[in-house]
């Protein structure tokens, strides 16, 4: 992947990122090195290893369900704008 002027000036709008010519510079140089690293790490002879390989072993640490006291439903209400039948009512968002 090439990275250009013109790519990390649609990337800055597109991230809504108000940079100078100096940041767009320095960030068109830190964009090519994180590209080159990943078309290296692309070169490496993966066959023969296992689909994901872990130098850790990560279990969860879930914490057991307590019950624990908490607000009424009158108590979180009572902050609504508007609520109806014991819920929130909010605007619809979604056609």
């Amino acid at each position: 992947m090439e990275i250009t002027p013109e790519l990390v000036k649609h990337l800055s709008r597109l991230s809504r990122l108000a940079l100078t010519p100096e940041e767009e510079a320095r960030l068109e140089g830190e964009l090519r090195s994180i590209v080159a690293f990943f078309e290296k790490l692309g070169e490496l002879d993966t066959q023969g290893l296992p689909e994901l390989a872990r130098p850790v072993t990560i279990t969860n640490r879930l914490r057991p369900d307590e019950v624990r006291p908490s607000l009424s439903q009158e108590e979180v209400l009572s902050v609504a704008i508007e609520q109806e039948e014991g819920q929130f009512k909010v605007p619809r968002v979604i056609e």
